[in-house]
């Protein structure tokens, strides 16, 4: 049976002595700082939403061409890719110089997108730019399992989450506003700008990765330490729960504009739809790290997932009436119970798939990040191509991905804690 520990290492236990600057940044600073780097990625992603228009229009494209996706597609390929790279590198040089690396790449990649002349040259730059922005997620996912563990992990993600979810909400009236006051490609050179603040700010951050605990950085011992992340039927539970929840997630961005347009013709309620679901989730997950500091993490894993299939049935039965049409305020409804909590499940899993790792924090961090994002990207990408003009193939597909992350949390849990 795994025990689990929930301790706070200091600075000076994971790394040694520091100098005074960088002593001086505690848990509420590390928290702030951590949040910020995982918002790169909402940030790179929703600041450039609403230049959709210029952008069709700077490269010739229908004013109805999909072509401008690829802005979003091929950055999310570059964060699949990035975790690679500076995860296992980071467990052999250590998590500051990966992460400045890292941010390096996101500056580059920004920069070339705002000076890019071309649509192949701009497509180019957004991969590049989802490789660099990969960094910081990964290597701030490594630092916090660093520093915390156990119950005190799980109360930390859930909070951070909770802050940076306010960031999809707020980012586009930011980019749109932008806009309007300078040329459209300032929505890439905003992100750049809020980097290079990042950058200064992350000389306060000590190195949690000490040199003792630093492993090769060879093709064996990355295969190694990936192995042996396969080979943890705790960590691979929890890590395909959470891509399962994520499905839904990704799922849902992908469907929630359509079923308010096509379904319901209430595509000028989109904006609000989507702002107060995101609240939901803040709040959902300010809850988690409350509920998580009382009950512990896998007793509360068990009472979400207890809670969230009530939901899924609820969700998927609603929205089988009226011929997959059902009332727009009791669908509404029931999809705010389920979606919040399929978030929610997403910190709390990576914290679980995290716990047995710490030795290969960064390798693991890479994994579970591609695994994560990768597949529950896939997977929601194949529920929205069954879409129907009805809500029935979202509620299924959805359904059946909670059932899943069900199936794989409780057997997880019932393992590590069985009461």
């Amino acid at each position: 049976m795994l025990t689990v520990y929930s301790r706070d290492v200091t600075a000076t236990e994971a790394a040694g002595s520091r100098n005074s600057l960088r002593r001086e940044a505690g848990r509420r600073e590390f928290m702030a700082q951590v949040t910020v780097f995982m918002a790169l990625i909402a940030i790179a992603i929703d600041l450039v939403l609403p230049a959709f228009p210029e952008v069709r229009q700077a490269f010739s494209m229908p004013s109805d061409s999909t072509r401008v996706t690829w802005v979003i597609t091929v950055f999310f390929l570059g964060i699949s890719v990035g975790p690679w790279l500076f995860g296992p590198a980071s467990d052999r040089f250590g998590r500051r110089p990966m992460l400045f690396a890292s941010l390096g790449l996101y500056i580059l990649g920004g920069l070339l997108s705002a000076l890019a002349s071309s649509w192949p040259l701009l497509i180019a730059a957004r991969f590049v730019w989802g490789i660099g922005a990969a960094g910081p997620r990964t290597l701030t996912n490594a630092m916090v399992r660093d520093r915390f563990e156990g119950d005190v992990m799980a109360r930390l993600m859930s909070f951070i989450m909770a802050v940076f979810l306010i960031v999809p909400i707020i980012a586009p009236a930011i980019g749109a506003g932008l806009i309007e006051i300078f040329p459209w490609r300032s929505v890439f050179v905003a992100p750049v700008v809020i980097a290079i603040l990042m950058a200064v700010w992350a000389l306060r951050l000590p190195e949690t990765l000490p040199i003792e605990r630093r492993r090769p950085f060879t093709w064996r011992a990355v295969g190694e330490a990936s192995r042996e992340v396969f080979r943890n039927r705790t960590t691979l539970s929890f890590m395909f729960a959470n891509m399962f929840t994520y499905a839904i997630l990704t799922a849902y961005l992908g469907a929630s504009e359509v079923i308010m347009e096509d379904v319901y013709e209430r595509g000028d309620l989109f904006p609000v739809f989507f702002g107060v679901l995101g609240v939901f989730f803040a709040l959902n997950s300010l809850n988690n790290a409350r509920r998580v500091k009382n009950v512990g993490l896998y007793h509360h894993l068990r009472r979400s997932v207890h809670f969230g299939s009530v939901s899924a049935i609820a969700f998927v039965l609603v929205s089988f009436t009226n011929g997959g049409k059902p009332n727009f305020w009791i669908f509404s409804f029931a999809l705010a119970l389920l979606i919040p909590v399929a978030q929610g499940l997403g910190p709390l899993a990576n914290t679980a798939a995290m716990t047995p790792l710490p030795h290969i924090a960064g390798t693991a961090s890479s994994v579970i990040t591609t695994i994560t994002t990768a597949g529950g990207a896939l997977l929601g990408g194949v529920a929205n191509s069954t879409f129907d003009g009805t809500v029935r193939s979202f509620a299924a597909w959805s359904t059946g991905f909670f059932a899943l992350a069900t199936l794989l949390i409780l057997r997880a849990a019932r393992e590590v804690s069985p009461t």
